[in-house]
């Protein structure tokens, strides 16, 4: 390819609406083009980066016995109301209607579809297991598009859906996958840490999360350095010290004026937050719920809402909780009465706590749970963040900022029980298949490399996934042994299979050349120039190094191939 026949252009200055380092690269390289918010067209030179993530999938997918097929997007929404996803994915959910007037939803994933296509061709154990896999665009209107191709509202995914006649195979679907998934990412040059997730709207039984640690990722992973115990925040165990562990104490009331936060609470009273009870209200499923947690943990609204088993979950108004005759800012449990209590365990790491007196600028000291409020439910709705303890080992636990890069999922037989997917067994009797999902996201893999894969002068490819392997540039293309030379080296790599660019611009200057050349981030760079020519010379450099070197016009071709073969 010449970059005088290249559509995109790159940029001189950073674009300035860029959040992370991929969205600025991929724009500033001039790679991707924004449609709208949360939508973008792939560029000739990121699109063969992304065909080439593509096929890398596919020969991942393939070496499991996995079989590619291509589901439509567009689907009846009658189908999403049968397993009741219409509502749980709410407004996320795209939907129009045709000139029947019959609802339709752009499928933000395939697991109704793929299910009733297992159900009309799986009749028996014979026919199991089964993984079927597609590379297709998705749709999800995400309230808050951000990071470039990180989270948009169109996106190209891999999702692959097993099928299995008990739980061992569908262990071995799972762990196949997972081994898949573990060459995809080092094939990608990505070091990504695989974390126990919550299943979300989704649903499922097991499931793990891929995390490329990062900065400006949203997603924070939970390990222990000893036991290497790993889990996505929402879905991370930890234990607590105890603290204030003394005898029960008589109940009194303490005025706390303009104290309606536990920090403000705790520096008037000049006690620690982990010595107060916070009281946080939700909305779940049109009913009122009184969250009751240490003062020094959050609440994690994801184990909460698989507590209560609701599908709408929603921090409460004042407004709502003044209604429910309660006080915002200075609530507590005690004395509530026809208000679901969810309490979190942490409640009973202490004794003597502070918490709300129920009334405006009064709380009470010494709350010991059960002897002064009851709860409905004690359970784990805390969030795990670094410096809690390993349930295990009681190491402190670390925290790691991510971009989530896939997902794998045991499914159990939701589906299958819901839709009806059935296959007789050995015994003769018929039972619900059993199954898995396992997606990639194509577009964020892309930028996730980029992340990993950068210095301050641009992007740089694994040769795997590179648009190109060699950057030729010529530099005063006006001398005809320079024109010559280095389109004779252009033409020759190509002949050889080496995917190749030439920068073959006759205007633009030597110092453009070159940075455009490590902005485009190709793993090879040949410069010819006209006083290394004279003496039968090009200058090499690999992306990742930092100084060029010198070598025979003669051994070049060798030579790329050499290192280009011990990369792949």
């Amino acid at each position: 390819m010449l970059i005088s026949q290249l559509i995109s252009k790159t940029l001189r200055e950073d674009p300035v609406e860029a959040e992370t380092a991929s969205h600025r690269l991929l724009l500033k390289s001039g790679m991707i083009y924004q449609v709208a918010s949360g939508i973008y067209a792939f560029l000739p030179l990121a699109y063969r980066s992304i065909r080439k993530i593509e096929q890398l999938i596919r020969e991942e997918m393939d070496s499991t016995g996995a079989q590619e097929l291509f589901m439509p997007t567009l689907q009846p929404e009658e189908l999403w109301e049968q397993t009741n996803r219409r509502s749980a994915f709410g407004d996320n959910l795209f939907s129009l209607s045709d000139r029947r007037n019959r609802t339709l939803v752009l499928a933000p994933t395939h697991e109704e579809l793929v299910t009733n296509i297992a159900k009309a061709n799986i009749q028996s154990y014979r026919d199991l297991p089964v993984i079927l896999y597609q590379i297709q665009n998705k749709f999800r209107d995400e309230p808050r598009p951000r990071a470039g191709l990180i989270r948009v509202r169109e996106f190209a995914m891999k999702d692959a859906y097993s099928f299995n006649g008990d739980e061992d195979s569908l262990e071995e679907s799972y762990q196949s996958m997972a081994r898949a998934y573990k060459n995809i990412y080092e094939r990608c040059a990505l070091p990504v840490l695989m974390a126990e997730a919550d299943s979300g709207a989704i649903g499922g039984k097991d499931s793990h999360e891929y995390i490329l640690p990062t900065d400006t990722g949203e997603d924070t992973g939970i390990t222990c350095p000893n036991s290497r115990y790993t889990a996505n925040a929402e879905k991370a165990i930890s234990s607590h010290q105890g603290i204030n562990k003394r005898s029960l104490l008589p109940l009194s009331e303490v005025i706390t004026p303009d104290t309606k936060t536990i920090s403000t609470l705790s520096e008037y009273l000049e006690i620690e937050s982990s010595e107060t009870l916070k009281s946080v209200f939700y909305w779940a499923d049109g009913e009122l719920v009184f969250a009751i947690i240490r003062g020094d943990i959050e609440v994690n609204e994801v184990k909460l809402k698989n507590t209560l088993h609701c599908s709408d979950l929603r921090l409460a108004s004042d407004e709502e909780i003044i209604n429910a005759g309660l006080m915002p800012g200075y609530a507590s449990p005690i004395g509530v009465e026809n208000i679901k209590i969810i309490a979190d365990k942490s409640i009973r790491t202490g004794t003597n706590f502070v918490v709300g007196g129920n009334a405006p600028d009064k709380h009470f000291r010494n709350a010991n749970f059960p002897r002064d409020f009851q709860a409905d439910s004690i359970s784990d709705i805390a969030l795990a963040q670094a410096g809690d303890l390993c349930t295990s080992c009681n190491t402190i636990l670390e925290a790691t900022k991510g971009v989530e890069v896939g997902h794998i999922f045991k499914l159990g037989t939701f589906f299958s029980e819901t839709l009806g997917a059935l296959f007789l067994s050995q015994d003769g009797q018929q039972y619900p298949i059993m199954m898995g999902c396992y997606g990639i996201g194509v577009g964020r893999l892309l930028a996730a490399i980029i992340e990993e894969n950068h210095d301050d002068r641009g992007i740089i490819f694994p040769a795997s996934i590179a648009p190109y392997q060699v950057h030729v540039v010529g530099l005063n293309l006006s001398s005809e042994d320079v024109a010559t030379t280095a389109n004779e080296i252009y033409q020759q790599l190509w002949s050889e299979g080496v995917e190749t660019l030439f920068d073959d611009r006759p205007d633009a200057a030597a110092g453009v050349k070159l940075n455009d050349a490590d902005l485009l981030g190709l793993p090879i760079r040949v410069v010819v120039s006209p006083r290394n020519i004279k003496n039968k010379m090009v200058e090499i450099k690999s992306r990742q190094e930092t100084e060029p070197h010198l070598i025979p016009i003669t051994s070049l071709i060798s030579h790329i191939k050499t290192i280009l073969s011990n990369r792949s």
